[in-house]
């Protein structure tokens, strides 16, 4: 019997002697050989910080210093770690309230109580010199170190654009980005992100039971370096961007300048603007909710999104559309047949050159009717599709109706619009075969159903500048050390135009400005062959009544095109010889002569506020029960 209870007691102490050995083994096993493991029980006395790369700097085209760095800190923390941390002795150091420092807290823990999150961002370096000697108190945090962006002039707000936090679906969309990083939201910062942002470093560092740093891991071996951005050599001239918004800085609408050679942006204008460092910093949320909100719009990058009837000067691309086309001679001229569509009381124009200096309604429907009505079909409103079909096309070919490329973000950027057969063909409109040349006549002196950008509008002056073809626009000459640029950039799209008919619309350009009866010759520069066009575009409804805008293009000198502009004022009242003929002047001067000498003049026209107040935003429609 005894025999019997010992066998049984050597089985179970062979039992306990497995398992034992089982777990000694797995113990060493998940100790000694586990990497997994391993770094987790390190883990547990490390600390990783990110290295944030310098953001690339932004100049302009003479080197001057748009947009750059400076350093803050951000107060990361472990939720984890802070048991025990005297709290009252923390947020009365940060100079907070214990509601917000447990709000903090509390969003800290939810996104995870084991990985760091930003408790407080954006600490200056006199704010963290406050309290940086008595981190050692702080169980739980520590301080990793960002760059802000700094706008060194109060210029260019939207094309620069700006800076926010990522989101979630930043992260998901790319995995360079973690909770709390920062992204180009708009402007060049959102269009060159990818060059802008550089790549993050990383440091470990040994903790101490006080969450004090006693050292580098493994002597730093792991560590590596952040590289920075690549900077940004702009084409803008900040002096010329500077000058123009002075000129709209009581104003609404748009001022564009681009080098027709080239197709650099000189200066790009969307007034009211704003100061860039509004959205900068802790005070960024507020500020933009109050730009954000303001019905004037000041956010809004006019250039590129404005949408807006282009007005007569539309009439210069009819003009090259119909001499390119055969219908109508440089020699053609037309009654000022006011019964056909209204018009100022000038001569009848006897040519193209006289047409466009006087800018005649009459003449230009007259040919446009020539252009969609051209005989190719018995049946009016067939013959009427053909021809719609060939101007559609040719507006094409000057940049209308598209989006054109630009280094700058797309999302918003309207393409305005060039109705085709389709458009009038649908139930919206007319529907098939119910319309023809005297349905759509509108069209032929920029009003109707046709829709331009100021981009579109600049361009069109640089075709005729260059006598027939245009430079994909773009705002960045090159990036990096190494001068990279994008060849889509410098890609050159001919019109198809004989270069004979572009001399013509050059000439009348430059009456417009420079003989009597020329509607802009507020725009005049003396010694400068200035060749513009004025546009006044009607606006408003008899329901809605508002004042028109004020349009003008223009390019200089007249055989050397070194600078096109376009200027668009809204809601003011006397035209577009009036209004934007007169800034256009004034910005071409100041580029090509550097200094404006009619000190006078200059000061009515930057005083001065011709515009409308703005409409109040429309008021949502809510449902009744």
């Amino acid at each position: 019997m005894a025999n019997r209870y010992a066998s049984r007691n050597q089985v179970v102490k062979a039992i306990f002697i497995v398992v034992g050995v089982i777990f000694v083994c797995r113990l060493a096993t998940l100790q000694l050989f586990s990497p997994k493991y391993r770094e987790a029980a390190e883990r547990q006395s490390l600390r990783y910080v990110t290295q944030y790369p310098a953001r690339g700097f932004i100049y302009d085209r003479n080197g001057q210093l748009l947009v750059h760095n400076e350093a803050v800190y951000d107060l990361m923390v472990v939720p984890r770690l802070v048991t025990g941390t005297d709290t009252a002795y923390v947020y009365s150091t940060l100079g907070i309230s214990l509601e917000e420092f447990n709000e903090r807290m509390a969003a800290a823990r939810r996104y995870s109580h084991y990985a760091p999150s930003t408790f407080m961002k954006q600490i200056s370096k006199d704010e963290y010199a406050k309290f940086e000697n008595k981190m050692f108190r702080f169980t739980g945090f520590y301080i990793t170190q960002r760059t802000l962006r700094i706008y060194d002039r109060p210029i260019a707000a939207q094309v620069l654009g700006f800076v926010g936090e990522v989101n979630d679906d930043d992260i998901e969309r790319d995995h360079y980005y973690k909770r709390g990083d920062y992204i180009g939201r708009s402007g060049l910062e959102l269009s060159y992100e990818n060059q802008l942002r550089g790549i993050k470093g990383k440091r470990i560092m040994h903790i101490d039971a006080l969450n004090r740093e006693v050292g580098p891991y493994m002597n730093g071996e792991l560590d590596t370096l952040p590289t920075e951005g690549c900077n940004l050599y702009t084409s803008l001239d900040a002096d010329l961007q500077q000058y123009a918004e002075d000129l709209m800085a009581n104003k609404r609408g748009c001022v564009m300048a681009l080098e027709p050679a080239t197709g650099e942006v000189l200066a790009m204008v969307s007034a009211p603007t704003y100061d860039p460092n509004m959205l900068v910093g802790r005070s960024r949320k507020p500020n933009y909710i109050a730009l954000r909100d303001d019905i004037s719009t000041p956010m809004l990058n006019r250039a590129l999104m404005g949408q807006y009837p282009p007005g007569s000067i539309f009439k210069v691309a009819q003009a090259l559309t119909a001499l390119d086309l055969g219908v109508i001679t440089p020699q053609t001229g037309f009654v000022c047949d006011k019964s056909l569509v209204g018009c100022h009381n000038h001569p009848s124009a006897q040519s193209v050159q006289e047409a466009i200096k006087m800018s005649c309604n009459p003449y230009f429907y007259q040919v446009y009717r020539r252009v969609i009505q051209q005989g190719k079909h018995k049946n009016p409103n067939k013959d009427a599709q053909y021809g719609l079909t060939v101007w559609h096309d040719y507006m094409m070919r000057f940049g209308f109706g598209q989006k054109l490329p630009i280094d700058l973000p797309r999302g918003g950027m309207s393409r305005g619009n060039i109705p085709d057969t389709a458009f009038y063909n649908s139930k919206r409109w007319y529907g098939r075969d119910r319309w023809q040349f005297s349905t759509i006549y509108s069209n032929s002196i920029g009003q109707g159903e046709v829709t331009v950008t100021p981009l579109q509008m600049v361009n069109l002056a640089a075709i005729v500048a260059n006598r027939g073809y245009y430079i994909t626009p773009h705002v960045v000459r090159y990036y990096g050390p190494d001068s990279l640029q994008s060849e889509e950039y410098g890609l050159r799209h001919e019109t198809g135009i004989d270069r004979k008919w572009f001399d013509i619309a050059a000439q009348g350009m430059y009456d417009v400005v420079h003989v009597a009866g020329g509607t802009g010759r507020l725009a005049r520069v003396e010694n400068l062959d200035v060749c513009g066009k004025t546009g006044t575009a009607q606006n408003g409804s008899s329901l809605n009544p508002r004042h028109d805008h004020s349009v003008f293009i223009a390019f200089a000198p007249k055989d050397n095109p070194q600078i096109a502009v376009a200027v668009y004022v809204e809601n003011a009242k006397g035209g577009g010889g009036s209004w934007a003929a007169p800034i256009a002047g004034l910005v071409i001067e100041r580029y090509l002569n550097g200094e404006v000498k009619r000190k006078d003049f200059e000061r009515h026209y930057r005083e001065i506020n011709p515009c409308q107040p703005p409409l109040p935003p429309r008021k949502k429609k809510t449902s009744t029960s």
